[in-house]
């Protein structure tokens, strides 16, 4: 019994001094080479700052919309639904979206809409929507702000993010920035 009372109390400690110390320098070392090292991506637009790495909630009729968040778009507390796929609560919250939707955008099909308009992501914090999601509002927007479609399409296209080392992860558009930028459009 003692023996193997020394063993766990030798292994507790490998774990402390790894997980508290190598492992912690191990993953700090590599946001060291990731974008912006680490640190949130500060983007100012006017008098306020943003984090273009967080999701921010747009849902005027003038702006591209963010995806939905279940957290309510609070950084201090993000995560999912929790809630599968045949789950009756979350059916009624994707069809009331699509419900929003199809009100503000008149004469696009529902079957149209891309799936991350209408679902949240797993963090509730993402702050990126496929170019399809930007691009079926792009009517929307232009009857709004009273600008050409064709312009529109042109934002979105110099907004659009390919994916990472051009295979890992799909397309996707930070919604944030591509805000900001339809705001400077004159």
């Amino acid at each position: 019994m003692k023996e193997n009372i020394v063993i766990a109390i030798r292994l507790t400690l490998v774990c402390l001094l790894f997980f508290s110390g190598i492992y912690t320098c191990i993953v700090l070392g590599i946001a060291q080479v990731a974008p912006n090292k680490g640190v949130g991506a500060l983007v100012k637009h006017g008098d306020k700052e943003y984090y273009s790495n967080i999701a921010q909630k747009f849902t005027e009729d003038k702006y591209f919309n963010s995806r939905p968040s279940a957290v309510g778009y609070n950084a201090a507390g993000a995560g999912g639904s929790n809630k599968g796929p045949t789950n009756p609560d979350y059916l009624k919250d994707v069809q009331s979206r699509i419900d929003s939707f199809l009100a503000h955008n008149p004469g696009v099909d529902k079957s149209a809409i891309p799936s991350d308009l209408v679902t949240a992501s797993g963090s509730g914090l993402d702050p990126h929507i496929s170019p399809q999601a930007a691009l079926v509002q792009v009517n929307r927007i232009a009857k709004v702000r009273n600008l050409s479609v064709a312009k529109l399409n042109e934002l979105v296209a110099a907004h659009t993010e390919k994916p990472l080392l051009g295979y890992l992860g799909t397309e996707r558009v930070n919604v944030l920035t591509l805000n900001i930028a339809l705001d400077l459009i004159k």
